[in-house]
Protein backbone atom coordinates (compact mmCIF):
# COMPACT_ATOMS: atom_id res chain seq x y z
CA UNK A 1 0.00 0.00 0.00
CA UNK A 2 1.45 3.11 -1.21
CA UNK A 3 -0.08 6.96 0.18
CA UNK A 4 0.46 9.91 -2.44
CA UNK A 5 0.16 13.34 -1.09
CA UNK A 6 -1.29 16.32 -3.00
CA UNK A 7 1.07 19.00 -2.10
CA UNK A 8 -0.56 23.00 -2.69
CA UNK A 9 1.19 24.65 -5.81
CA UNK A 10 0.85 28.33 -4.65
CA UNK A 11 -0.20 30.88 -2.15
CA UNK A 12 -4.27 31.15 -2.29
CA UNK A 13 -7.22 30.33 -0.58
CA UNK A 14 -9.24 26.56 -2.04
CA UNK A 15 -12.54 27.88 -4.51
CA UNK A 16 -13.25 24.16 -4.98
CA UNK A 17 -13.08 20.71 -4.00
CA UNK A 18 -15.25 18.92 -6.54
CA UNK A 19 -14.09 15.53 -5.13
CA UNK A 20 -14.92 13.81 -1.34
CA UNK A 21 -13.63 11.88 0.86
CA UNK A 22 -12.97 7.74 0.03
CA UNK A 23 -14.09 9.10 -3.54
CA UNK A 24 -11.97 7.45 -6.41
CA UNK A 25 -9.90 9.32 -8.90
CA UNK A 26 -8.22 8.82 -12.24
CA UNK A 27 -5.05 10.44 -13.47
CA UNK A 28 -5.24 14.54 -14.84
CA UNK A 29 -8.61 14.55 -13.13
CA UNK A 30 -9.38 18.10 -11.70
CA UNK A 31 -9.37 17.56 -7.78
CA UNK A 32 -8.63 21.55 -6.37
CA UNK A 33 -9.27 25.11 -7.71
CA UNK A 34 -6.89 27.57 -5.71
CA UNK A 35 -7.53 31.04 -6.65
CA UNK A 36 -4.17 32.73 -6.41
CA UNK A 37 -3.90 35.66 -4.34
CA UNK A 38 -3.46 38.33 -7.75
CA UNK A 39 -6.79 36.31 -8.59
CA UNK A 40 -6.18 33.95 -11.01
CA UNK A 41 -6.84 30.44 -10.61
CA UNK A 42 -4.59 26.96 -9.87
CA UNK A 43 -5.91 23.82 -10.90
CA UNK A 44 -4.79 21.24 -8.93
CA UNK A 45 -4.68 17.89 -10.90
CA UNK A 46 -2.02 14.84 -10.05
CA UNK A 47 -0.43 12.02 -12.28
CA UNK A 48 -1.51 9.73 -10.21
CA UNK A 49 -4.95 7.24 -9.25
CA UNK A 50 -6.62 5.67 -6.75
CA UNK A 51 -8.51 6.64 -3.56
CA UNK A 52 -9.01 9.70 -1.66
CA UNK A 53 -7.94 8.71 2.23
CA UNK A 54 -8.22 12.45 3.46
CA UNK A 55 -8.76 15.90 2.46
CA UNK A 56 -7.09 18.00 4.47
CA UNK A 57 -8.58 21.53 3.60
CA UNK A 58 -11.93 22.79 3.14
CA UNK A 59 -13.34 25.23 0.46
CA UNK A 60 -12.41 29.10 1.92
CA UNK A 61 -8.98 27.91 3.94
CA UNK A 62 -5.98 29.66 2.96
CA UNK A 63 -3.42 27.93 1.70
CA UNK A 64 0.58 27.99 1.08
CA UNK A 65 3.26 26.39 -1.47
CA UNK A 66 3.15 22.70 0.13
CA UNK A 67 0.63 23.03 1.99
CA UNK A 68 -0.75 19.05 2.16
CA UNK A 69 -3.98 19.08 0.38
CA UNK A 70 -5.17 15.40 0.79
CA UNK A 71 -3.56 12.07 0.80
CA UNK A 72 -4.26 9.33 -1.47
CA UNK A 73 -4.31 5.06 -1.52
CA UNK A 74 -2.48 4.80 -5.30
CA UNK A 75 -3.41 2.44 -7.43
CA UNK A 76 -0.03 0.08 -8.06
CA UNK A 77 -0.60 -1.34 -11.34
CA UNK A 78 1.99 -1.84 -13.48
CA UNK A 79 2.15 -1.03 -16.88
CA UNK A 80 4.33 -1.17 -19.95
CA UNK A 81 7.67 -4.11 -20.11
CA UNK A 82 11.25 -3.91 -19.34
Amino acid sequence: MYFGVLLSPCYGRVESIPIKNSARIYEWEPLFTIRREDGSYEMVQTSLSGKIESIEVQEGDDVIPGMVLAYVKEDLFVTGSD
